[in-house]
C-alpha cells in the first residue's frame, strides 16, 4: 500500500505512465515521472529482497542510464513515497533530479 491510500500498489500495477526501457520476469525500468531519473521496480511486494537480487536490479538500472542518460548516477533506494515495494531510482551522482539528462538519440 502507498501513501495515497487503499487503492492498492501503483507498483505493482506498473502502469505505462512513462517510457519503459526494460521489463522482464523480476523487474521493469522506466523514467520516473516524477523526477526524470530511470528507476527499476522489483516485481515482487516487499520492500526487503535479497542482496542478489538487489544487485541484479542495480545492474540492470546502470546498464540503462549507461545507454540513456548522461550522468554519473549514484543508486537511491530511499523508498520514500511507497515504502512497502522495492524500487529504486538512478540519480545524478550530486543531484536529485534527471530532467534534463536524457541522450536524445
Amino acid at each position: 500500500m502507498s501513501i495515497f491510500g487503499d487503492g492498492g500498489c501503483e507498483l505493482c500495477e506498473a502502469a505505462r505512465i512513462s517510457e519503459w526501457f526494460h521489463e522482464d520476469d523480476e523487474c521493469w525500468i522506466a523514467e520516473c515521472e516524477s523526477c526524470g531519473v530511470p528507476m527499476v521496480v522489483w516485481r515482487t511486494h516487499d520492500p526487503n529482497p535479497p542482496e542478489d537480487v538487489k544487485q541484479r536490479l542495480h545492474a540492470l538500472l546502470a546498464g540503462v542510464v549507461a545507454k540513456h542518460w548522461d550522468m554519473e548516477m549514484r543508486i537511491d533506494d530511499d523508498m520514500r513515497t511507497i515504502p512497502d515495494h522495492y524500487h529504486a531510482h538512478a540519480r545524478p551522482k550530486r543531484g536529485f533530479y534527471g530532467h534534463g539528462m536524457r541522450r536524445t538519440n
